[in-house]
């Protein structure tokens, strides 16, 4: 039984909400986004209300019933507000700056590094020492914060690297602390 499933998505915030031979798009103010569902789930829309439901009991309508609501919830979401991750550049001489469509990073490297910036993401550094990653794809956004991240982790002895805002780093003593 799919408790998030059976929860209808209210549609706000100006978004309009088609559905034709199992392709789902949403349009809003800060973009469009389609998703192609799975046969197994039925999706209507009534009276400003998305409602998704399962054509049989079968294991794999049961598995993609709440999934698609939530992808649904989703859309509305991002095309409505949008979505936004924080990075911080931590360490003595590391930067980020945005040129174009490229993202430049100094962590530590002999080289600088060079990130191509995805279609629909908008990417900006308000200082040289914080990165904002923004669009209205949740999977998009969560995905280009992660591997920007991946390039320099937060190294546990001093902390230095590029890590989600907010995130807590276990610093370890070091050698000199074990005695």
């Amino acid at each position: 039984m799919s408790r998030i499933g059976n929860k209808p998505v209210k549609i706000e915030g100006g978004a309009k909400v088609s559905v034709s031979n199992r392709v789902i798009e949403v349009e809003g103010p800060k973009g469009k986004l389609t998703f192609q569902h799975r046969p197994e789930i039925d999706v209507k829309i009534e009276d400003d209300e998305v409602s998704v439901s399962r054509k049989s009991n079968v294991r794999v309508a049961r598995e993609c019933h709440g999934l698609t609501r939530a992808l649904v919830a989703n859309m509305i979401e991002g095309v409505t507000k949008g979505y936004e991750k924080r990075l911080e550049v931590v360490g003595v001489g590391y930067l980020a700056t945005v040129s174009g469509d490229t993202l430049q990073l100094r962590v530590g490297y002999a080289n600088e590094l060079h990130r191509k910036i995805p279609t629909g993401l908008n990417v900006t550094c308000p200082d040289q020492t914080h990165i904002v990653v923004q669009g209205c794809d949740k999977q998009q956004v969560g995905q280009f914060a992660a591997e920007i991240r991946a390039l320099r982790k937060p190294e546990p002895y001093k902390g230095k690297g590029v890590r989600y805002q907010g995130e807590q780093v276990k610093i370890k003593p070091g050698k000199a602390a074990t005695k």
